[in-house]
């Protein structure tokens, strides 16, 4: 019996690193830019270009869950064509998205109760829920059983190791992330913050480098201790609007992990709405998440 992988637009992942595989569908988001609501994904009316722009113009942003409608909405087609559906979700952690699918599903099930809907709560975030999307779509291709592949998902979405470097405190101030006193302590002293996705699946801030280089350089040595190569030897690099810099970081990871195969891509909207421009993401395999 076929079925449909879906996963949400916080999924930010590399489009060159997914074509080969199978079709993966994502439900939108809606974020607010300023005053302004907009909904990123498909169908949607932000990109990310005009999403960074709104940002280093002074424009904050924020982000909500998904209405259970949308998922109805988005699941019933597929159901109606036969399918089961596996989701991998947004972090709990950082979203009620996760809760809200449950009430969709609670639903869907009665109308379809000849179909299979597992949810996933991935416990990962932008680059790094797209780096599992991925690979999920892979194991899929490659013949994998709905629930092979819900089992394999659940064994391995913390190895998935995220480390991201903000440039900026004002969008973490503006979400809550940091005081607005450390904000601008660290502004004043050039403090690039390095924050990574906890195992209970939210952002925090683990380390203060000074400046962008001792970040950037702070990044690889995480990935030194910690890469595993064995599940797989890709490694992605997200950036928030900087792509100079994220060229820069896939050199030094280039020249310590010849064997890497490094792809870029862009974070989009819904994390950079609290990382704001600038932001570097190093996601790996790895065992120091």
């Amino acid at each position: 019996m076929s079925y449909q992988l879906y996963t949400d637009a916080t999924a930010d992942f590399c489009p060159e690193m997914a074509a080969p595989y199978a079709e993966i569908k994502v439900i939108p988001m809606e974020l607010t830019v300023g005053e302004e609501p907009h909904t990123y994904g498909p169908g949607g009316d932000l990109t990310v270009k005009d999403f960074y722009e709104a940002l280093r113009g002074g424009k904050f942003a924020s982000t909500s869950q998904i209405n259970p409608v949308v998922y109805e909405e988005a699941f019933r087609k597929t159901l109606e064509e036969g399918k089961d559906i596996l989701y991998l979700c947004f972090s709990s952690g950082l979203s009620s998205t996760y809760q809200s699918v449950q009430i969709a599903v609670k639903d869907l099930e009665e109308e379809f109760p000849e179909r299979k809907i597992v949810c996933i709560d991935t416990l990962c975030a932008s680059v790094g829920e797209g780096f599992l999307v991925r690979e999920a779509a892979r194991l899929q291709s490659e013949g994998l059983s709905m629930e092979e592949l819900a089992d394999w998902v659940m064994a391995h979405r913390l190895d998935i190791c995220h480390w991201f470097t903000v440039d900026m405190f004002d969008h973490l101030r503006h979400g809550g992330r940091v005081s607005a006193a450390a904000a601008a302590i660290g502004t004043v002293l050039q403090i690039k913050p390095m924050l990574h996705v906890s195992n209970d699946g939210k952002l925090e801030v683990v380390e203060k480098p000074r400046g962008q280089k001792k970040a950037m350089a702070m990044q690889l040595d995480y990935m030194k201790k910690g890469w595993n190569p064995g599940i797989s030897p890709l490694v992605l690099i997200g950036h928030g609007d900087c792509p100079e810099k994220a060229e820069l970081l896939k050199s030094m990871v280039q020249k310590e992990f010849p064997n890497a195969e490094i792809f870029t891509t862009p974070i989009g909207p819904i994390i950079g709405s609290h990382t704001g421009p600038g932001m570097l993401a190093l996601i790996y395999w790895g065992t120091n998440r």
